[in-house]
């Protein structure tokens, strides 16, 4: 048995596992390679999708539909990227074009989730992708006739492994060639066995940087360990088939998590700018989606302890939670939360989620910084702002002037839980948050961890407030106050990032490896 053989093995088990979750298998011949486009499944959707728009364009351009059209929406891509292109659609001679649709947040819009349905998701096999030479990736991951994902895969009965994957895209995938530019076709480059799998958004050649893309697993001691865990019924990387890929939850991907991020910096007097796209680490996704999913279906009311160790993202991990809370609907299309308050003492944090939510949303006032005083607090929440960030410290000025507000509903996610949720502090954060008139008993007591305790028995849980807190290194106190409470009367965290993981992960540096007792 060929290696080619036992790689298309493989391959065609993905595919038909896609396939069953609403994929569609598409026709390598079908790729443009030049333009690195499936022209078919791109003009198919346009006109299924928008009919009177493209007879519009039809009666513009005559004869020359579908090369006009092509040629401006490669402008497009070149100049915005695939993203921008897929979220926000294009312009032709004053007609919109959208090149996707995305499930509504609610369900009060059947007309939208029609169009959402109209989707074509497409994995093709062994694309050519070069002009030049019949060389072919192994899979591409498409979105109406865009393409979103490279995969390269390896099995080790042929004795490679996903080393081998990565060290093709590093050396044989011409990152300047269409298909694998940087933003402006695929945004994300997996390269994956049956048990682990990594993933990229740029390639660089030689200098190309991969991260894991892996479940984790649990030791004998109750840890989490770096890889994937055993699966009696089928390989270790079976979840990015049967759920990160499975059509609504890519579609979501694409719309919700995927970010562009800008970092200005100088260099010799120069203002040099860089940009990254953002594509979420398995248990950034995995994270949000396990809380957003409580929220939704036990309402507020409820304590949330993340515990994720310092190299996990964390402050992706907020601005991805915090713009899903902020969005999030019950099974009665009515709203969780009114407003989502991120509680942070790290200044570029509040750039970072402006900028990332800003291109979910595409429109300001969606989060507002409170750095002023009590009265700027007051009119964000009067005026029903979705995400207010905030310092701790700042809460004592606007007491009187929130409770006139009355009972609303608040998702409070917390940086660093145990140095910040502490004493008089939490105790004055909560009395705020209180519905007007419900009266607090409380006697004073003094600041500090040591207080947490007392401060949970004197106040208690508040039914229309959930707190979203993450710290890497949970003490036994913030455990208590935020932790899910076991049988045995022990508290353990809601989601585990551990350090162990992040170490073998190489993100962070094990201390103790050079630690010598004197």
């Amino acid at each position: 048995m060929t290696l080619v053989h036992l790689e298309g093995t493989f391959e065609d088990f993905i595919a038909s596992e896609l396939i069953q979750r609403g994929w569609i298998l598409g026709d390598p011949k079908d790729w443009n390679r030049d333009i690195a486009l499936d022209t078919p499944q791109l003009f198919g959707f346009v006109e299924d999708s928008q009919p009177k728009r493209w007879s519009k364009l039809a009666g513009i351009h005559g004869a020359k539909l579908h090369e006009r059209f092509l040629a401006r929406l490669l402008k497009e891509l070149d100049s915005r990227g695939t993203l921008d292109v897929l979220r926000h659609g294009i312009t032709d001679y004053g007609v919109p074009i959208r090149l996707c649709y995305f499930r509504p947040a609610h369900g009060m819009a059947p007309e939208a989730l029609s169009l959402y349905e109209k989707n074509r998701l497409v994995v093709a096999q062994q694309v050519h992708f070069d002009p030049k030479s019949e060389q072919s990736v192994d899979l591409i991951l498409s979105v109406n006739g865009l393409p979103v994902a490279t995969c390269e895969l390896k099995s080790q009965t042929s004795g490679q492994t996903v080393e081998n994957a990565m060290y093709q895209y590093r050396h044989d995938r011409d990152p300047k060639l269409p298909l694998f530019s940087f933003k402006k076709r695929a945004l994300v480059h997996f390269a994956i066995d049956a048990d682990l799998a990594y993933m990229t958004t740029r390639l660089a050649g030689t200098s190309t940087h991969f991260l894991p893309f892996n479940r984790g697993q649990r030791t004998s001691g109750g840890h989490t360990a770096a890889g994937n865990a055993p699966n009696p019924s089928g390989h270790r990387t079976a979840y990015l088939w049967e759920e990160v890929w499975e059509r609504d939850s890519w579609l979501d991907i694409l719309e919700r998590f995927i970010h562009l991020e800008k970092l200005d910096s100088e260099l010799d007097g120069t203002r040099v700018s860089k940009e990254s796209l953002i594509f979420p680490r398995f248990h950034q996704l995995d994270a949000t989606r396990a809380l957003v999913a409580h929220a939704r279906d036990h309402g507020p009311g409820h304590n949330y302890l993340i515990e994720h160790s310092a190299g996990s993202g964390k402050s992706n991990t907020i601005a991805w939670l915090a713009y899903h809370l902020s969005s999030l609907h019950g099974s009665d299309d009515t709203p969780i939360f009114d407003s989502t308050i991120v509680i942070t003492d790290r200044r570029v944090l509040d750039k970072q989620l402006q900028d990332t939510i800003y291109q979910f949303e595409h429109k300001a006032g969606v989060v507002q910084p409170i750095d002023k005083d009590s009265d700027q607090l007051a009119a964000a929440m009067t005026a029903g702002t979705k995400i207010i960030i905030t310092t701790l410290q700042k809460f004592p000025f606007i007491l009187k002037k929130i409770q006139t507000l009355g009972a609303r509903r608040f998702a409070i996610v917390v940086d660093e839980a145990h140095s910040s949720q502490t004493g008089e502090a939490a105790r004055t954060l909560k009395r705020i948050l209180a519905p007007a008139g419900e009266a607090e008993q409380e006697e004073d007591a003094p600041d500090g961890e040591d207080e947490l305790v007392k401060d949970v028995q004197a106040v208690g849980k508040l039914a229309h407030v959930s707190y979203f807190a993450f710290t890497a290194t949970p003490k036994a106190k913030t455990m208590a106050l935020f932790g899910e409470k076991q049988e045995d009367g022990g508290y353990r965290p809601f989601h585990t990032y551990s350090m162990r993981q992040a170490i073998e992960e190489k993100f962070i540096l094990d201390v103790l490896q050079n630690y010598t007792t004197y």
